[in-house]
Parts: structure tokens; C-alpha cells; sequence
């Protein structure tokens, strides 16, 4: 957790960006048949200041993914404007894939944040791989378990040495004020439906799924 700013400031912020920033984004590149509703924001951990964000055009390139998309853009700002990662708030509207992770962690980001988690991806945005890909290419089978009990398990580690991730919703335990706490409800249930509209545009005008189907 960026310890410079309350649970709440932040919440309240990630939840603006997104609103704000990539949400438009977003629906510009869907409604030009680019790619899709996955999006990603780099802020300043002093001052909450976005510095860049961009989202999914898998069609153009199948890298660019929404975080690695952003990452690229951040290394395109001149030198003297670009804060180090280390700096940096890591925003991200959907949990990450492994590609994603290794971009955000080779890149030296020391967290990230996400609206939606891989089982969201999965049944809302037609995005099973997220955690196929981890799963088949990374977790090997623990000796002694049954398949059920490795299925069960944790695909990464949201805290290690490297980052520490966490679930935008999560935060809202630490949002003392019940009237505060309801409007941040209010504002990701919003976001929950916004972005259930732009997965019924990305349905409309990008058919093409993922590269690895």
C-alpha cells in the first residue's frame, strides 16, 4: 500500500482514472475496431498526478496488452518527464496475465491495483486465458495433490519481493466513513455496468478473440 495517501484518497482516485481517463480511451479504440476493454494507468505516488494510460490494441500488435500498451507509452515520454518506477502507481482495470505480470515486475513497478479479478475476466469479458495460461504454463502439480487441490490453488503471489497487488474492492474495508464507503460502492457498481456496455461494443466490433485461440 502507498503509505502517502489514505485507503480512501486512493480508492477514490483509481476509480476517477478509470472513469476518466481510460474508460474514453477505451470505448474510442473498441468503436475503431482496435482492440479490447482492458486498459491500464501509470500515476505518480507523490502528488496521485497521471502520467500515462492506454489500453488493449491486440489487434495491432498481440502484445499490446492494456498494461504492457501503458508501459510502452511510459518509456515513450521524454526522459526529464517520466518519473522512475519505483515513483509510480501501477492501476490496471482487470487482473493481470502473465505476460502482463512479468511486464509490470521486469519493468520495476513495486505494485499494482485492479477493478476485476481473473474469475471476472472468465465469466464477464470473454477472457478465460488469464488464468489458463498460468496455469498451464506455470503451476506445476504439487507431488501428492489431487488435481482438484491444484486447481484450488493461488496462480501467483499477490505479495512478494518484487510487488504487492491488490483488489481495488478490497480496499473498501479500510473506508471508516459509511457515507464514503457508499459512494465508492456506488462508483465502482458504476463502473462494473459501464464496462459491461463496452464488452457488448467489443462483442459488436472485434470478433477476432485472442491470438492464442
Amino acid at each position: 500500500m502507498d503509505n502517502a495517501h489514505s485507503p480512501e484518497q486512493l480508492l477514490q482516485t483509481f476509480l476517477a482514472c478509470i472513469a476518466n481517463d481510460i474508460v474514453p480511451l477505451t470505448a474510442q479504440r473498441i468503436a475503431e475496431g482496435r482492440g479490447k476493454v482492458f486498459g491500464a494507468a501509470i500515476l505518480r505516488k507523490s502528488d496521485l498526478s497521471l502520467v500515462a494510460a492506454e489500453c488493449n490494441t491486440d489487434k495491432e500488435c498481440s502484445l499490446w496488452h492494456g498494461e504492457t500498451h501503458c508501459i510502452k507509452c511510459f518509456y515513450e515520454l521524454a526522459p526529464e518527464n517520466r518519473p522512475s518506477t519505483k515513483e509510480c502507481l501501477f492501476l490496471t482495470t482487470h487482473e493481470p496475465c502473465s505476460l502482463c505480470l512479468s511486464a509490470i515486475t521486469w519493468s520495476g513497478f513495486d505494485n499494482f491495483y485492479y477493478l476485476f479479478t481473473h474469475e471476472e475476466s472468465r465469466d464477464h469479458f470473454d477472457d478465460p486465458y488469464d488464468a489458463e495460461v498460468i496455469r498451464a504454463v506455470f503451476v506445476t502439480p504439487a507431488e501428492g495433490d489431487s488435481s482438484e487441490a491444484n486447481a484450488g490453488r493461488a496462480l501467483y503471489n499477490r505479495t512478494n519481493k518484487f510487488f504487492r497487488a491488490t483488489y481495488l474492492p478490497s480496499m473498501l474495508a479500510d473506508v471508516a466513513d459509511v457515507a464514503n464507503k457508499a459512494r465508492l460502492v456506488a462508483k465502482i457498481d458504476g463502473l462494473r455496468t459501464t464496462y459491461a456496455g463496452l464488452m457488448d461494443e467489443q462483442r459488436k466490433k472485434n470478433r477476432a478473440g485472442f491470438a492464442l485461440q
